[in-house]
C-alpha cells in the first residue's frame, strides 16, 4: 500500500505487529530505509488487554489454549499491580516461541509450526513502565512502554506466571514509537506524499553539525571533515536545514558512514 501510495520501491518500517494488534507502524522510504538501524532503540508504548486463566502455545489469542485456571478469581488488583511491578526495570526475558527471533538460523515461529522443540534464549531488555489500568477478571488493561525488542506477549505469559494462574495476551495496541505518536498517525488508505516526514527525525537523537557549502561537497562525494571539539561518536550532518548525511568520528576526522544526498 505504501509503495504504490508514494511511488517507491525502498519501503521498511521501526518494528512490526502482530498481527493480531492494532496502532502505530512507523514506515521509512526511500533513502530514509537506510536510517532505521539509528531508531532500534527507541522506546515503544502500548495499551492493551492481558487475559489471566489461560495459557496459549503463541502467548496471545490466537493460539490454542495449552492450559487452563481458575486461581485468577482469588486475584485483587493490588496484587496484579505488585505482580506486574515485578516485571519492571532491566529484565531477562525469554521470547515466545512463535516468534521471528532466529535460532539455529531458522525462525523460532517456523520451527513450532512444524511441532518442533523450540529452546528460547533469553535477552535483556528493559520494562520502563507496566501499569495496570483496570481489573475486570480474567482481563487485565494495561499501558506499557519498553525498549526495543522487548515482547509484550511475553510480559503477558510471565504476568500470569507470577500470579499462578497464567495468562495471555487478549489485546494490543501501539500508541508510540520514539517521538512518533498514534494520534499523528495516517490511515494506510488515506496516505499520501504530503504526509512524508523529514528523514532527520530519525536521528534526533543524535549531536548535530552544521555544513558549509564546501563541507557538503566533501561529505557527499565521501571525503572526510576535520573534527570540532564538540563532534563526538555518531554525528547527524545538516546543510540548509536538511540532512545530509551519517558521519563517524575518529582520529579527528568526520567520516561519511551514510549519505542520503546526492552531489
Amino acid at each position: 500500500m505504501v509503495r504504490r501510495a508514494l511511488g517507491q520501491k525502498r519501503v521498511g518500517h521501526l518494528g512490526t505487529l502482530d498481527p493480531f494488534a492494532e496502532g502505530l507502524l512507523v514506515v521509512v522510504v526511500g533513502r530514509a530505509a537506510r536510517l532505521a538501524p539509528y531508531a532500534a532503540g527507541w522506546k515503544k508504548s502500548y495499551a492493551g488487554t492481558i487475559r489471566l486463566g489461560s495459557v496459549t502455545a503463541t502467548d496471545d489469542r490466537t493460539g490454542d489454549v495449552t492450559a487452563t485456571s481458575d486461581e485468577w478469581r482469588g486475584l485483587d488488583i493490588g496484587r496484579i499491580r505488585a505482580a506486574a511491578a515485578g516485571l519492571t526495570g532491566d529484565i531477562d526475558q525469554t521470547p515466545p516461541a512463535y516468534s521471528a527471533v532466529k535460532v539455529d538460523g531458522v525462525r523460532a515461529y517456523r520451527k513450532a509450526r512444524r511441532g518442533e522443540a523450540v529452546s528460547m534464549p533469553s535477552r535483556r531488555v528493559t520494562v520502563f513502565e507496566l501499569t495496570v489500568t483496570d481489573w475486570q477478571g480474567p482481563d487485565v488493561a494495561f499501558r506499557a512502554t519498553v525498549s526495543g525488542g522487548t515482547y509484550i506477549r511475553s510480559l503477558a505469559r510471565d504476568l500470569g506466571e507470577h500470579l499462578g494462574c497464567g495468562a495471555h495476551l487478549a489485546e494490543l495496541t501501539r500508541t508510540a514509537v520514539g517521538p512518533f505518536r498514534l494520534e499523528d498517525a495516517v490511515p494506510a488508505q488515506a496516505l499520501t506524499p504530503a504526509h512524508v516526514k523529514d528523514p532527520g527525525l530519525l536521528v534526533s537523537d543524535l549531536p548535530r553539525r552544521g555544513l558549509t557549502a564546501e563541507e557538503r561537497d566533501a561529505i557527499v562525494h565521501g571525503r572526510p571533515l576535520v573534527a570540532q571539539e564538540t563532534d563526538v561518536g555518531t554525528v547527524a550532518l545538516t546543510a540548509d536545514g536538511g540532512l545530509v548525511a551519517v558521519g563517524e568520528v575518529s582520529d579527528g576526522k568526520i567520516r561519511p558512514r551514510l549519505v542520503l544526498t546526492d552531489a
